[in-house]
């Protein structure tokens, strides 16, 4: 008999064109081997989410950029499709603070969590979230919002180079204009030109100290909020391994106890009153040793299947337990288990595994989106290997070689390298 109940069937939500959301996956088949009817609105084409089992109906996305009515207008389609009320699970940060804002006119055909007003949108937005940190004593990297190119400039001379720059609300960064969510600088001439983007960009330009990354030091949080406030499911989570190296998401993760961090964690969300599945990124500074709070994600993370436990709870389960009002089960942390991206990480999908490995594509019940992801992989690859190649290459600053000047865009679940 399944922990959930089956009756209610869940909605999974992306704004984010992003065919290799394997976070997205690992959402169908939690809820699907629970025997849920599962609908997923987001781009399928091209996607190997789209193969899996364990989906029973895939709709039609609203389109990058679309606003927060228009998001709800097409979930009013897709109620229209499905029997009785459903558990929405937004699985990005542009779909979370849509559904918050348009949480009243949704709430007849969902079934949502009880997050305060515009929470989502303030602790995902990098410039709010350093002065959430700072209300509430949570160490984070120290951040500057200059108000002119001088002032950029000015920044980095305070900070110290190099700097991470990030845009304050990347879900806002328009496609295909070249603009990095988050990228490491190595001069001030480069943060005053990064500034002249302000306007295009769609919000304001900030700057943080950086912290090279480094073995241990790079921390990850899921749980779940419940209606009381609780902080169940999920554990704390330490990244092996980034695609890309020292500053993207999580290609190999460890589930490993660190109290300081789920703490830190707990403390947070309770002084916000927030509610429903967050996902939080920490780095330890190496000179302080403290933690420093780099992203709250109001959502699951792409790899929230790394915590599962011995009843089989994760986060988004724990979300459909909740909202349809059922008891969640105690189980045991399974500490040690591995998560590996197998297209980021491949060698660390082989070899011996003690304490369990959870792939997130490969899967024995679903292996119809891992062969997807196996065939779709090189072609994509090669595609944006031919587009770069189309741009011209990064003069190399300071003397430094242009690859070390960028980190990377960054969806998702991919994280900042500031401290």
């Amino acid at each position: 008999m399944s922990l959930l109940d089956t009756r209610v069937p869940a909605v999974l939500l992306r704004v984010d064109p992003n065919p290799f959301h394997h976070g997205t996956l690992g959402a169908v088949r939690s809820l699907g081997r629970a025997g849920v009817e599962v609908h997923v609105v987001a781009a399928s084409a091209g996607s190997p989410v789209s193969s899996s089992r364990f989906v029973h109906r895939t709709h039609t996305p609203p389109p990058p950029g679309a606003s927060a009515p228009d998001i709800a207008r097409v979930l009013h389609r897709v109620a229209a499709r499905v029997a009785g009320a459903a558990v929405l699970v937004p699985m990005d940060d542009a779909s979370s603070i849509a559904v918050s804002r348009m949480r009243e006119t949704l709430a007849p055909s969902y079934l949502l969590p009880a997050t305060p007003d515009g929470l989502p949108e303030r602790v995902a937005d990098k410039a709010a979230l350093a002065a959430v940190c700072a209300q509430a004593g949570i160490p984070h990297p120290t951040t500057l919002v200059p108000e002119s190119g001088a002032q950029a400039e000015a920044a980095v001379h305070r900070l110290g180079l190099p700097v991470v720059s990030k845009w304050s609300r990347p879900w806002l960064l328009p496609a295909g204009r070249g603009l990095q969510s988050t990228k490491v600088l190595n001069s001030a001439q480069q943060a005053r030109e990064l500034y002249r983007h302000s306007e295009e960009a769609g919000s304001p330009l900030l700057l943080q100290q950086y912290l090279p990354p480094g073995r241990d030091r790079d921390w990850f949080f899921h749980g779940y909020a419940d209606r009381s406030g609780g902080v169940r499911a999920g554990g704390t989570g330490r990244k092996r391994r980034a695609w890309p190296r020292g500053a993207g998401l999580t290609a190999v993760g460890h589930w490993t106890s660190n109290p300081h961090v789920r703490a830190l964690s707990e403390r947070l969300a309770g002084e916000l009153g927030y509610r429903g599945i967050l996902d939080l990124d920490f780095r330890r500074c190496a000179t302080t040793g403290r933690y420093h709070l780099l992203d709250f994600n109001p959502r699951p993370g792409a790899q929230f299947r790394l915590f599962s436990d011995t009843a089989g709870l994760d986060v988004v389960r724990a979300l459909h337990l909740d909202l349809t009002h059922q008891p969640l089960p105690q189980g045991a942390p399974r500490e040690g288990r591995t998560f590996v991206v197998e297209n980021y990480a491949p060698f660390a999908a082989l070899g011996p595994a003690p304490q369990g490995r959870e792939l997130a594509w490969h899967a024995s019940d679903d292996p119809a989106p891992g062969r997807a992801m196996r065939a779709l992989w090189p072609r994509h690859v090669a595609h944006r290997v031919r587009g770069r190649w189309a741009t011209a290459a990064p003069v190399p600053v300071q003397g430094r070689p242009a690859h070390n000047e960028t980190v990377a865009t960054k969806t998702d679940d991919e994280k900042a390298s500031g401290c």
